[in-house]
């Protein structure tokens, strides 16, 4: 090799054997879903982990495993107890699509994860990468994996252009991934491809001098590091206004509505949120609130309505920012000092995360307005 050449990227095998002998030396060792062979353990925290640093899913983990020591018990949950456990981790489609996995491992498999991959990303929930994940690490099946780390280190190793959610740079990926997987511990050395993204080849500010790859990486002998992958093209995300009616009973129970229509917080409890445009102000959400409480047979006591409601407009917007969308709330404190069928105790129900912040705005609210103030049954 000439004074002027520089190394390529490692052949499939020695790239698989670097990965796999630094995991053992530095590689992650104490996350507690690692080296069980239990496949049930691996798919749940292969699914929690999606979008989730580790550190927010260890104490989810834990506490699931409590709740549901099996895929059976998992699978004989009510959905209600599923979703209160989960409510907080975000992304509720995971927990909807967890339940249906586990009772259709029950169903179909006798409550054992089958080993084959194309069975796994049969099951909801499962896509081909997570169906490498479990078939690997739980069952020693020379299958690949692609998440968000391997994307990156792909990329950067090999110096790949475009966006890697694209269908071309895709299916690139999974070609090398194929390609690289070893039949000897294929799961350690899948372990090893997550923990160096997680590790060393991160997002920002990776940590090239201390990975096993640093002598042949495309990216960093070209000082690319920092551009690949490539970055997406980001839509600006939508931004939604919301009046959130928080209606409190004599026993300090909340009204709350279990989100039946599909989509973001489906099966979870709220508070009803009246859409609003982002320039209105109380006098416009005036009848849009009373329409919606008579309709439950009280009567609104207009004095204390409109207090309240510009209680809420003099309080800065609650902000609650999503991954695709950007959510503004003002919180309508009201009481009634009667017992009301439709209020709830909120601590037992699965909530998500912007409940609590709506509680502390209902909270801040308090001080502002007469105890006495509130609705009267017709």
């Amino acid at each position: 090799m000439s004074a002027q050449a520089t190394p390529a990227p490692l052949q499939a095998k020695a790239f698989a054997d670097a990965v796999t002998a630094w995991q053992k030396r530095e590689g992650r060792q104490h996350l507690p879903w690692q080296y069980t062979g239990d496949a049930y353990k691996v798919w749940l925290s292969e699914i929690m982990l999606q979008q989730t640093q580790v550190s927010t899913v260890l104490n989810y983990y834990a506490r699931f495993l409590d709740a549901f020591p099996t895929v059976a018990d998992l699978a004989a949950a009510p959905s209600e107890a599923v979703m209160t456990l989960w409510a907080g981790l975000g992304y509720y489609s995971r927990a909807r699509n967890l339940h249906a996995c586990a009772k259709a491992v029950v169903a179909q498999f006798g409550g054992q994860f089958p080993r084959d991959v194309e069975a796994l990303a049969s099951l909801p929930g499962i896509g081909r990468s997570t169906a490498g994940a479990v078939a690997s690490l739980a069952h020693g099946v020379q299958a690949p994996i692609l998440d968000g780390n391997v994307k990156r280190v792909f990329c950067r190793y090999y110096g790949i252009e475009g966006d890697p959610m694209s269908t071309p740079v895709v299916k690139r990926l999974w070609e090398i991934a194929q390609h690289n997987v070893p039949a000897v511990e294929p799961g350690r050395y899948n372990q090893a491809l997550m923990d160096l993204g997680a590790t060393r080849c991160t997002p920002r500010n990776a940590r090239c001098g201390q990975c096993p790859l640093m002598s042949t990486c495309v990216a960093l002998r070209q000082g690319r590091v920092e551009q690949l992958p490539s970055p997406k093209l980001k839509k600006p995300r939508p931004e939604l206004h919301f009046v959130a009616i928080w209606l409190v009973d004599a026993r300090g129970c909340v009204w709350l509505q279990q989100q039946t229509e599909r989509g973001l917080w489906k099966d979870l409890w709220m508070p009803p949120c009246i859409p609003v445009p982002v320039n209105s102000d109380s006098g416009s959400w005036y009848e849009l609130v009373r329409a919606l409480v008579q309709s439950t047979g009280l009567q609104v006591n207009a004095d204390a309505l409109r207090t309240a409601l510009n209680s809420a407009a003099a309080q800065p917007w609650l902000v609650h920012e999503l991954t695709h969308r950007k959510m503004h709330f003002k919180t309508v404190l009201l009481r009634h000092d009667g017992v009301l069928d439709l209020c709830k105790a909120a601590d037992a129900l699965p909530l998500p995360k912007v409940v609590h912040k709506l509680t502390e705005a209902a909270v801040a609210q308090q001080n502002t307005l007469d105890v006495g103030q509130g609705l009267a049954l017709k």
